[in-house]
């Protein structure tokens, strides 16, 4: 397109959209300074951006300087990451200490909701032909807890926590920074030592 091409339409469309147009080459050149101008901050501002844009390392790694969480975090020297990595190893041990603690209230909550269910009937007897004692009915034993709103609240309580954590180390993985990786791998195992056996026994 011709330098007179764009002048035309230029001045066709502030023929038509701009109440102060004057049809000078002045104006001309005004506008299309301004133009210019405008082109170059947009530039500069996308420019500045760009600069600021850290671009995260797609491969495992040892280096410091990956973002942790919240911007403000992030480890850059030696001790910087062992301090990092030993917050995770801690969520870590904590999400299976989690996992235990809901294993033991789901089974002590079904225990007593069942019982509850299944305690004798104080209306209803039966009498045994075969000697003079009475029998107590019972009522009809549920295989699904009915719902208590404390008990059902505390559980979804504890599963989002642990939802939580669990996406907290999924976004620590997701750095690929190693130590972070192995921090994580060793505190779920060592969490599992401590707290496996608790919640296996409840199954």
């Amino acid at each position: 397109m011709t330098f007179d091409r764009v002048r035309n339409l230029i001045t066709g469309l502030c023929r038509n959209n701009c109440p102060g147009y004057d049809p000078s080459p002045g104006f001309f050149v005004h506008i299309t300074s301004t133009m210019y101008m405008n082109m170059n901050d947009t530039m500069n501002g996308s420019n500045n951006s760009s600069s600021e844009l850290v671009m995260m390392t797609p491969y495992l790694h040892f280096t410091g300087g990956d973002y942790l969480f919240f911007k403000i975090w992030h480890p850059s020297s030696r001790g910087a990451i062992a301090g990092a990595s030993i917050a995770l190893l801690i969520l870590a041990i904590s999400d299976r200490c989690l996992h235990a603690v809901r294993g033991v209230m789901d089974a002590r909550w079904r225990k007593s909701a069942l019982a509850l269910e299944t305690r004798p009937d104080d209306n209803a007897q039966v009498d045994d032909p075969s000697s003079t004692k009475k029998f107590r009915n019972t009522r009809r034993i549920r295989t699904i807890p009915s719902f208590v709103l404390s008990r059902d609240a505390a559980r979804g309580a504890l599963y989002s926590l642990q939802a939580l954590l669990s996406y907290a180390l999924m976004l620590a993985v997701m750095t690929f920074q190693a130590a972070y990786i192995m921090a994580i791998i060793f505190g779920l195992g060592l969490g599992e030592i401590l707290f496996g056996r608790l919640a296996a026994a409840q199954l």
